[in-house]
């Protein structure tokens, strides 16, 4: 009989990690969180249930992201943390080694990959690929990568914004920057600190970028009241927030983003650069869902910009897409062990 060897492709995000079996698409798609027991340095809980602690744990359990700006900030936690996803997804199939494939940012070197590539081996993976996430978000978005033809990428995740331009299946120009929705986050609290004297956590940061943020100033502008600490009392208190104030306060965020993409464009052939003047550049990422990003890029760069379709699941519908087909994305993967 042959051996059965199942095949996950995971995106292993600073904010979300996504794992995806061929066949049956996204079955996980959890927090990238780890609680610890200070005491005894054990893990208490990883995914959902351990995001749902951060900022309401007693001293003694802290909730942990081992994923730094897109690399492994911290191994044992990461690879506990990939076990547990690994284990979850596969469910009655765990007595099989699974191969996997792991998207990392397109600026990572080669210690961060081997990083990966083991920390995924330890957690229980017979093979691990590792491949990089601009040509992952590329395949799940369904562009067909392998023609003679410009394409142009921004992956905008919580830690990093990678832009890559694919020709023939390779990386002709990219770049990477550290910095996606977890900054968009932390300017948003700074702002509100600072003009209104509030404190508000990680997570009432972001629900105030989804809820009202844009990437340009709107005319009928959304407003949201926003409940956090005073710093002056200490006591809580709220504020109203409008969409205009939030779009001043990720400004140097969104232009170092711009930055990246102008970069990344003028490093581009010429050939290749009118390809992606007719095409576009395409969005993926959940940072790429701000409002009215595709126009900020317009309006900075001159080339139309799109947002993909569930531009979440692109680098991990990616990921499964290439495992199916190993032999034909063979010079796009990078390392295998």
């Amino acid at each position: 009989m042959a051996f059965f060897t199942p095949k996950l492709g995971i995106d292993l995000g600073t904010a979300n990690t996504l794992v995806y079996v061929p066949g049956k698409g996204v079955v996980l798609n959890e927090p990238s969180v780890v609680a610890i027991s200070e005491i005894d340095k054990r893990i208490l809980a990883v995914g959902a249930e351990a995001k749902e602690m951060i900022g309401r744990t007693p001293g003694e359990i802290i909730a942990y992201r081992p994923m730094k700006d897109g690399v492994i900030s911290d191994y044992r936690v990461t690879q506990a943390m990939l076990r547990y996803f690994i284990s979850k997804a596969l469910g009655k199939m765990q007595l099989f080694r699974p191969e996997v494939m792991v998207s990392v940012p397109t600026g990572v070197t080669s210690t961060e990959r081997r990083a990966v590539v083991e920390a995924a081996i330890k957690a229980g993976a017979k093979n691990a690929y590792v491949v990089k996430e601009s040509v992952l978000a590329a395949i799940g978005a369904g562009i067909p990568i392998h023609e003679a033809r410009g394409n142009m990428v921004v992956d905008i995740g919580g830690g990093t914004c990678d832009v890559a331009v694919i020709s023939l299946g390779g990386i002709v120009a990219s770049t990477s920057v550290k910095c996606g929705g977890d900054r968009l986050d932390h300017a948003i609290a700074d702002y509100i600190k600072r003009t209104y004297n509030l404190g508000i956590g990680e997570k009432t940061a972001e629900d105030v970028k989804i809820g009202v943020g844009s990437a340009v100033p709107m005319e009928e502008e959304l407003v949201m009241t926003v409940r956090g600490r005073d710093f002056i009392t200490g006591l809580p208190r709220s504020a109203e927030l409008k969409t205009n104030d939030l779009v001043k306060a990720m400004g140097k965020e969104l232009r170092e983003i711009i930055k990246a993409i102008r970069d990344v464009l003028q490093e581009t052939p010429p050939e290749l650069a009118s390809d992606i003047i007719d095409r576009g550049i395409i969005m993926t990422g959940g940072t790429s869902m701000l409002r009215h990003f595709p126009e900020l890029v317009l309006r900075r760069t001159g080339v139309k910009a799109r947002v993909a379709d569930e531009p979440l699941l692109c680098v991990a519908r990616g990921t499964g897409i290439a495992l199916d087909h190993l032999e034909t994305y063979k010079k796009a993967i990078i390392a295998k062990r």
